[in-house]
């Protein structure tokens, strides 16, 4: 009895979410405000990747992404079900969001000497919000699907731990976590005895995750804006780096224009759909993420660019330019594929011109202004006959 008494008074049934808003959940101001620490995460990871533009640290930064994407995903989930407005669920969140800074403040020196702090603060999230959600629906078909879900994170947190603790294979190590934590849904959170929690069994409000990921795109967008103002606040107003500005930022424009812009598939698609989960894994969680990774990489090679736009370009700055949009339209095009179940034929055009334009600046020894001038060309060429293809 006294054990039950202190369980309600911790983790509240109370604290599970209400539908409103016609069956729909809204997007909380306190959500909004956990999406503040992720503004200062994407600088760090933004930061990252341009102080390590070799293979190795490029391998290291699509690692930090992907430990701080699914921190940020899981905690959107989970915001499905548990009210960030209930008492507790607002502790909740706070205490989340005490996580996210404190991996955000390691992460410059995620492999060096805040190893410990990096993966602390992202196992004790982990943890703290899948075991938390488990308690406060408990007897339910989602508590026990938080259970197993906290399983998979304690399993992937031994890599994450170890890979802290042997320096030598770090890298490594962390790999193999964040293949576990991303091949967890997928598995359905199996466990030996217990099974596969069935995708159905998610009931989640896909509205509301759409929104989300929607915010946190723009918080990505966001830094490529953030970077160019710095750059241009420190530099010379020259004219050949307000050109490689304003390239620049028509770049940001056209991957906004290419997510927003006629694009209701999202929408439509959860109003239609009978089983969210389905359309949410790939197209949120996954799909997403790859956005997010190819917008904060645009904004690192629009740094460059303005930085040295009458240099020839290197291949660092080349590959950095011509991944970023690359990457952005793999996710768009998997996000597409998903919630309408096609992909723009332009896209796999687009791609192949980001290579084209990427090798001629390479074997031309063009400038950066060259470069941009190139990627914007191809990306504006998409946003054009994706639009035609959306009015015809």
């Amino acid at each position: 009895m006294a054990e039950a008494t202190w369980l309600a008074k911790l983790a509240p049934a109370s604290a599970i979410r209400a539908e409103r808003d016609g069956g729909h959940v809204r997007v909380t101001n306190m959500e909004l405000f956990f999406d503040l620490v992720y503004v200062f995460s994407i600088i760090q990871l933004s930061h990252f990747l341009l102080a390590h533009q070799t293979w190795t640290g490029a391998l290291q930064a699509a690692t930090v992404f992907a430990a701080v994407w699914w921190a940020w995903n899981y905690t959107a989930w989970a915001a499905n079900w548990l009210d960030p407005d209930h008492p507790a669920g607002r502790a909740l969140m706070i205490v989340l969001m005490a996580c996210a800074l404190l991996m955000a403040v390691a992460m410059p020196y995620a492999f060096g000497l805040r190893a410990e702090l990096f993966v602390g603060a992202y196992v004790a999230m982990a943890l703290i919000r899948a075991g938390y959600a488990a308690l406060v629906m408990r007897g339910q078909t989602m508590g026990r699907n938080y259970a197993q879900l906290c399983a998979w994170s304690a399993f992937s947190g031994l890599f994450w731990i170890a890979g802290a603790l042997v320096p030598s294979l770090r890298l490594e190590l962390w790999i193999l976590a964040v293949l576990i934590d991303y091949a967890a849904p997928y598995a359905g959170f199996w466990l030996p005895g217990k099974g596969a929690t069935a995708m159905e069994s998610w009931t989640l409000k896909g509205l509301h995750l759409l929104e989300r990921n929607q915010l946190v795109f723009i918080i990505a967008l966001g830094e490529s804006i953030l970077l160019l103002g710095g750059t241009l606040v420190d530099g010379e107003l020259g004219g050949a780096t307000l050109l490689a500005a304003g390239l620049g930022f028509l770049t940001i424009v056209t991957l906004w224009w290419l997510y927003f812009v006629r694009t209701t598939e999202g929408e439509h698609a959860f109003e239609h759909e009978q089983n969210h989960t389905r359309l949410a894994r790939a197209g949120l969680a996954y799909a997403h993420g790859i956005m997010v990774c190819g917008a904060i990489v645009v904004a690192v090679a629009i740094e460059e660019i303005i930085a040295h736009p009458d240099d020839p370009a290197h291949l660092p700055t080349i590959l950095i330019a011509v991944t970023g949009p690359l990457i952005f339209l793999v996710g768009n095009a998997l996000f597409r594929a998903t919630m309408a179940r096609r992909v723009p034929p332009v896209y796999l055009v687009s791609i192949l011109g980001l290579f084209a334009v990427g090798y001629a600046v390479h074997a031309l020894h063009a400038s950066g202004l060259v470069l941009g001038t190139g990627v914007l060309a191809v990306l504006v060429l998409t946003t054009w006959l994706s639009s035609r293809r959306q009015e015809t």
